[in-house]
C-alpha cells in the first residue's frame, strides 16, 4: 500500500511504496526549480525519511519530462540573494538541508531526465547513485549569472569528476550531454528514456532486498572514505559494522544461505 509523507507543500511530494520512498520535485512550470517552498520543506522531509523504518531506499526525481531540477528559482534572486542578510538566510536553507542529508543513512538514487543544472546538479550529487536518461543535460550556469559558487559545491564536484573537468564546467558554464556526463563519471550510467523507470525501479528493489544495516554501514563508510582523513568519523562506522554482526539479520543471512532460500531482512 502506498503512503505519503506530508511536506507542507505541493512542490515537494513523497510517496512510499514497499520500502521505496519517491521524492518528487514538483515545480514543472519552472522545470522543477528549487523554490523557497521546496528549500524550506526539504530538511524536514529528509529527517522524516531517516526516521522512517519502512523506508529502505530513496529515489529523487522531477515532475514531468523536462527536468530533474533545473537549478535554483532565479526569479527569487532579487529578493533572496541580493543583500548580505538575504544571502545568509538563503544559505541557511541549504545548510539545514545538508544536516538532513547527513542524517539520511539510507541509499539514495537520482532518476534524472532533462535538465539537471546548478542547484539541481548539487541535489543530484547528494544521491549515492545517479541514473540518467539519454535526454538529460547537465551544467552549472553560475558564470552566466554572475553569482559566486560555494566551496561545498566545488568540493563535491572535484571529488567526483576531478579538478580539470570541474574547471571546464564552471568556467564555460556550458551544458553537457548525458553521454559526456557518463564519460566523466558524473552519472553511473545512461539509459534510453523508455528504460529509465524500469532501470531505477529494478535497482531500488534489489537494494530493498538486502540487509538494511549492512547497506547503511556501507553508505557511511563510503561517505567517510571520501572525506579528509582529519574529518572522518571512523568510530561511527566501526559501531555500525559491529551492529551488523550483532543483528538478527546477520543470523538470517547465514540461515538463508545454508537453506538456499532468499533471506528476509528486517533491519534489526
Amino acid at each position: 500500500m502506498t503512503r505519503t509523507h506530508d511536506t507542507g507543500t505541493e512542490m515537494l511530494l513523497c510517496d512510499v511504496d514497499d520500502g521505496v520512498a519517491t521524492v518528487t520535485f514538483n515545480n514543472p512550470e519552472k522545470r522543477n526549480a528549487l523554490s523557497s517552498e521546496i528549500r524550506h520543506a526539504l530538511p524536514g522531509l529528509l529527517h522524516a525519511l531517516a526516521a522512517d523504518d519502512g523506508v529502505r531506499v530513496v529515489v529523487l526525481t522531477g515532475a514531468g519530462d523536462k527536468a530533474f531540477v533545473s537549478g535554483a528559482d532565479i526569479s527569487e534572486f532579487a529578493e533572496q540573494r541580493t543583500s548580505p542578510e538575504a544571502r545568509a538566510a538563503f544559505d541557511r536553507t541549504f545548510a539545514d538541508a545538508e544536516q538532513g542529508w547527513r542524517a539520511l543513512t539510507k541509499p539514495v538514487i537520482a532518476r534524472i531526465r532533462g535538465f539537471c543544472m546548478g542547484g539541481g546538479l548539487l541535489t543530484a550529487l547528494k544521491a549515492d547513485i545517479r541514473i540518467a536518461a539519454d535526454d538529460a543535460r547537465f551544467g552549472v550556469p553560475a558564470a552566466r549569472l554572475g553569482l559566486g559558487y560555494s566551496f561545498d559545491g566545488i568540493e563535491a564536484l572535484v571529488g567526483l569528476i576531478g579538478p580539470a573537468n570541474v574547471a571546464e564546467m564552471l568556467y564555460s558554464a556550458r551544458r553537457y550531454t548525458a553521454a559526456e556526463a557518463e564519460h566523466m563519471g558524473l552519472v553511473n550510467r545512461v539509459v534510453p528514456v523508455d528504460r529509465l523507470d524500469a532501470e531505477v525501479d529494478a535497482l531500488a528493489r534489489s537494494i530493498c532486498e538486502n540487509a538494511p544495516l549492512t547497506v547503511a554501514a556501507c553508505k557511511v563508510g563510503i561517505r567517510e572514505a571520501v572525506r579528509d582523513a582529519s574529518r572522518r568519523d571512523l568510530d561511527r562506522h566501526r559501531a555500525m559494522v559491529e551492529a551488523c554482526f550483532d543483528s538478527a539479520d546477520y543470523r538470517e543471512g547465514q540461515a538463508a544461505f545454508l537453506a538456499k532460500r532468499t533471506p528476509r531482512f528486517e533491519g534489526r
